[in-house]
């Protein structure tokens, strides 16, 4: 059942669609074990979106228990300028980030998240 909830969360961030998120992310929502908002949580997809105006989330995997998504996400887009520390500047590059999501009350209130960093170096350096 998570697993059809986390497939709409990620048609809300593929849509930008700000206004829906919180029916799938908590009010309180931890990214890396750093405490936040909803709003700040906002904000960080919002920053996502401006330094790669063509991001675009793709489910490569994904697997659930009672409270957990667990996804493993591919993206081919053109970050603009640095990007995770690598200088891409505008250049197509393709990586995946392996993401964790506890859920409470079907709503996500923790993310971990790890990006494959080396990839992208491995395609820009």
């Amino acid at each position: 059942m998570l697993s059809l909830i986390y497939r709409d969360y990620i048609a809300c961030l593929n849509d930008k669609d700000w206004t829906k998120l919180g029916q799938f992310v908590h009010d309180e929502v931890s990214y890396n074990d750093v405490p936040g908002t909803l709003a700040g949580y906002i904000g960080m997809l919002e920053r996502d979106y401006e330094q790669i105006p063509d991001l675009h989330f793709n489910i490569e995997l994904l697997v659930e228990d009672a409270q957990t998504v667990a996804a493993r996400l591919l993206f081919d887009c053109s970050p603009k300028g640095t990007f995770l520390g690598v200088p891409v500047h505008g250049r197509r590059v393709c990586f995946r980030e392996n993401v964790f999501y506890r859920f409470r009350d079907e709503r996500i209130e923790r993310v971990w998240s790890v990006i494959d960093k080396a990839a992208i170096e491995a395609q820009v350096l």
